[in-house]
């Protein structure tokens, strides 16, 4: 503010007195407006403390031992967790049983949440692992990422559940789609378990990759060039498609 009190022009018809009060003002001013700034953080934070104070109370219950308070958490979230197992893993069986995995593992260590971190980015971290640990497993036994089951053990083609009610709708558009969903699948395959995870999750989940970091135990700066890995190999892998 100095440097701009300094260049400011003088006008005859303005006092050296009237000009000092008008900066000071300025300075003022600002000075509010910078205290307003520094107390939206301390006031957003609380908010969102207050807004998960509901769900830190069944925590504190259910690590009391409160079976009805912990079954009100897996309400909250069984969806949200069963839609990403099924989507990072492909298979109507895997998802359900890293489903069941995940919230006997979150039953048990409970008692070790430490109110660091929302439920919500404890259980996807859970749930994450297990479907890392599942994706290491199909890369071991050299599956085709780009097979998806369900619990029969059929394959499934999940483009095909997308229903597609455009007056343009034809069969040569759905056989162009159902081709790329498997060159974009069959690329996806070719990505680390790791890369995948992160790219699906930023992508597909739409985390934010300070999430993504905390989910897989490691920083945002490390799921960032992950991202980056992944997003370079799949261009690689597509560069052909339009």
């Amino acid at each position: 503010m100095a440097i701009e009190a300094a260049t400011d022009p003088i006008s005859p018809a303005v006092a050296p007195g009237a000009l000092a009060w008008l900066t000071a003002g300025r300075v003022q001013s600002s000075l509010g407006m910078a205290a307003t700034r520094a107390m939206d953080g301390p006031n957003r934070e609380q908010e969102r403390l207050q807004a998960r104070a509901p769900e830190m109370e069944l925590i504190r219950q259910a690590q009391a031992g409160s079976r009805a308070a912990f079954d009100a958490l897996v309400r909250q979230y069984e969806q949200q967790v069963l839609r990403l197992a099924l989507h990072l893993t492909g298979s109507e069986h895997d998802a359900e049983d890293i489903y069941q995995e995940a919230f006997l593992k979150a039953f048990r260590y409970i008692g070790n949440f430490r109110f660091e971190c929302s439920f919500y980015t404890w259980i996807y971290r859970i749930v994450t692992n297990l479907c890392l640990d599942q994706l290491r497993r199909r890369k071991t036994r050299r599956e085709d990422q780009s097979v998806h089951v369900d619990h029969s053990g059929d394959e499934i083609d999940l483009l095909s559940s997308v229903s597609d009610n455009r007056s343009f709708s034809n069969p040569d558009r759905e056989l162009d789609r159902k081709i790329l969903g498997e060159k974009i699948q069959a690329a996806l395959g070719k990505l680390t378990p790791r890369e995948r995870m992160v790219f699906e999750l930023k992508h597909y989940q739409g985390l934010r990759l300070r999430t993504i970091g905390e989910m897989l135990n490691t920083t945002e700066e490390t799921a960032k060039n992950t991202l980056f890995r992944a997003t370079k190999k799949l261009r690689t892998q597509l560069a052909g498609l339009r």
